[in-house]
C-alpha cells in the first residue's frame, strides 16, 4: 500500500479523501493549519474520526503549507508516493474582503507544494482547482476546453493561477499532475459556510434563509462520495508523459478535469428538498445577487468519464436527506435526553 500526503486534511473534502485512502490500507500524512475561517471544533472532530478509526496509519501535522520552512521541517524524514493537495483558503465572498489571505494560502502555498513534489520526485501531484474559474463564462455546460480568462472573484483568480503554475512545473520538470475543478460539493461533514449547511441550520432553528438572485440560480450539486471516488481514481492513474494532448489542452503530463454531478439543479429545488428532510417549511428572504457569485454552474464531465470511467451516482434526492440526517446527529437534534 502507498503513503499519500494530503493537505487540508481537516477540511471537508480532505478528511473524506483521507478516510477513503486509509480504509483501503494506505498510510496518510495529513497537513492542515486549522485556521478559524469556520469552526475549528468541526475540523478537530474530523481529525478525531480519522485518528480513532485508523490510529498510526494517519499522521497529522498542524502547519501552514504557505510557510516553506515549517513545511519542510514537518516532512523531514518522511516519504510519500503521491500528493493530494486540497488545502486552500476557501470562499468566494470572503476573498473579496480578505484578498491577502488568498494570495498567501492559495498561491504561495500551491507553489510550496509544487516545490515539495518536484524535489521529492513525487509520482503524482493531484490538486484542487474550482468550478469558480469559469467565472463569467456563458457557455453551458462548463467544459475543461473552455477559455477561463474572466474570473469574477479573487478566489477564482487564485485557482486559475494555480493551474498555470502547475502547467509550468509539468512542462519544466515533467511532474505528473491532475487539477480538479470541483462543483458545489456537499454531504456529511460539509462546510458551515455553504448553502446546504446554512439553510439546514436556519430551517431547523426557525430562522429565515437568504436566497440570492431572487432564487433564480442553478448549481451542479455533487455528493461527497462521488467527489472522493473521482479524486482517488485520478490519484491512481497519473497522466502519461507521451506528448499527446491531455484533458484541458496540455501537451505535458498535466490534465484538468471537472468533477461534478452533470446536472444543473434549480436552487429552489434544493430548498424544497431541505424542507422535506427537515420536516418544516423555510421562511424565505429573497435578495439580489451577491458580488463575486455566478448564476449557474453545470459540469461537462466527458473528459473524466472517457479517461477514468467516472460516473457520479448520487442524486440530490438521495444526498440531501443523508446530509440532514448527519447534521441532526452531529448536533444532537432529535436525540432523547438520558
Amino acid at each position: 500500500m502507498a503513503a499519500i500526503l494530503v493537505t487540508g486534511a481537516a477540511g471537508f473534502i480532505g478528511m473524506s479523501v483521507a478516510e477513503r485512502l486509509l480504509a483501503r490500507g494506505d498510510t496518510v500524512i495529513g497537513i492542515d493549519n486549522l485556521n478559524d475561517y469556520y469552526s475549528v471544533a468541526l475540523k478537530k472532530s474530523r481529525l478525531d474520526v480519522l485518528s480513532q478509526r485508523y490510529g498510526a496509519h494517519f499522521r497529522f501535522h498542524e502547519i501552514d503549507f504557505a510557510a516553506m520552512a515549517d513545511l519542510e521541517n514537518a516532512l523531514l524524514g518522511q516519504s510519500f508516493d503521491g500528493i493530494v493537495h486540497l488545502g486552500a483558503q476557501a470562499g468566494v465572498r470572503f476573498s473579496i474582503e480578505n484578498p491577502h489571505i488568498y494570495m498567501q494560502s492559495n498561491m504561495v502555498g500551491h507553489l510550496n507544494m509544487l516545490e515539495i513534489a518536484r524535489h521529492r520526485s513525487t509520482g503524482h501531484f493531484v490538486y484542487a482547482s474550482s468550478s469558480s474559474v469559469y467565472g463569467a463564462n456563458k457557455s453551458m455546460p462548463f467544459s475543461v476546453g473552455d477559455r477561463v480568462e474572466h474570473p469574477v472573484s479573487l478566489y477564482a483568480a487564485t485557482k486559475k493561477a494555480d493551474e498555470l503554475m502547475s502547467e509550468v512545473y509539468a512542462h519544466l520538470y515533467r511532474l505528473p499532475q491532475t487539477g480538479l475543478r470541483f462543483f458545489t460539493v456537499y454531504g456529511p461533514w460539509g462546510r458551515p459556510d455553504m448553502a446546504m449547511w446554512l439553510f439546514t441550520d436556519r430551517i431547523l432553528s426557525g430562522r429565515p434563509i437568504d436566497i440570492f438572485n431572487e432564487g433564480d440560480m442553478k448549481r451542479d450539486f455533487t455528493y461527497i462520495d462521488d467527489i472522493v471516488t473521482g479524486v482517488v481514481a485520478c490519484l491512481d492513474n497519473p497522466p502519461v508523459d507521451d506528448g499527446l494532448e491531455k484533458a484541458g489542452g496540455s501537451l505535458s503530463p498535466h490534465r484538468i478535469y471537472n468533477i461534478g454531478n452533470h446536472k444543473a439543479e434549480p436552487l429552489m429545488r434544493l430548498v424544497e428538498l431541505l424542507e422535506d428532510a427537515c420536516g418544516r417549511k423555510a421562511e424565505r428572504r429573497f435578495l439580489p445577487m451577491q458580488a463575486g457569485d455566478v448564476k449557474e454552474t453545470y459540469a461537462d464531465i466527458d473528459a473524466i468519464q472517457k479517461d477514468l470511467g467516472y460516473q457520479p451516482s448520487t442524486s440530490i434526492d438521495v444526498g440531501i436527506p443523508r446530509f440532514v440526517s448527519w447534521y441532526k446527529a452531529y448536533h444532537g437534534i432529535g436525540r432523547t435526553p438520558p
